[in-house]
């Protein structure tokens, strides 16, 4: 399970979100083995007064949060940002200086997923990657 909330500027997100949205996938399919199909994106637009940034990140500054089961290796998420840098600058234009990513894991029982805990519920992908 991965599920990604994006933040930024509203104008600035709004003009690059389904390129920004295709780049941040493929860097999670490759890194985690995850099927094209598990697309959760959620943008989340705020006005300019709602998002303080330091003075050297500029309006397009872009905050990516990934959650994601445990079990994931050092190196499996390392990959997964050193992806999303490789991907996102040249798709949307964001300077990798303008991009923070955070990743959170959480245990599969912590996760409600289709009506159960998620360590009930079958997976058609590894997490162990």
């Amino acid at each position: 399970m991965a599920q990604v909330k994006i933040y930024g500027e509203r104008g600035p997100l709004r003009a690059c979100r389904s390129a920004l949205s295709d780049a941040i996938h493929a860097a999670v399919m490759e890194a985690f083995a995850y099927p094209p199909e598990k697309r959760f994106h959620r943008f989340i637009g705020l006005d300019p007064e709602d998002i303080i940034r330091p003075g050297d990140r500029s309006e397009r500054y872009t905050i990516i949060e990934i959650s994601i089961f445990e079990g994931r290796s050092v190196e499996a998420k390392k990959a997964l940002i050193r992806g999303i840098f490789a991907r996102v600058p040249p798709a949307t234009g964001i300077a990798p200086q303008d991009i923070e990513v955070t990743i959170f894991e959480t245990p599969r029982h912590a996760w409600g997923i289709r009506g159960l805990p998620g360590d009930e519920v079958g997976l058609n992908y590894k997490v162990e990657v």
